[in-house]
């Protein structure tokens, strides 16, 4: 196995963890920035407010997009895996 494979499984993986965890976090940060101005805005401190809409916002887009990133990792293992002799070398 060389160095150039090895960076290259490695890179891949990388990706695919930052495009997942980006399609979950992106939502989440929105709705805290919506909720921050509202409170900013409203002079309401209250910490469930802040709270609460980012964790069901952060639930329902698990909920939607699972099914899709579910499908990206059983492809990047699939590739993985019909590449192994390939990566052996």
């Amino acid at each position: 196995m060389t160095p150039a494979v090895v960076l290259s499984v490695f890179g891949e993986a990388m990706m695919l963890i930052v495009i997942l965890v980006a399609a979950i976090v992106v939502p989440s940060l929105l709705v805290g920035l919506m909720v921050s101005v509202f409170q900013a805005a409203t002079q309401i401190n209250e910490q469930t407010l802040s709270f609460l809409p980012r964790l069901l916002v952060t639930l329902a887009t698990i909920m939607v997009l699972g099914p899709w990133i579910l499908h990206l990792l059983l492809e990047h293992a699939n590739r993985l895996i019909i590449n192994i002799p390939l990566i052996i070398g």
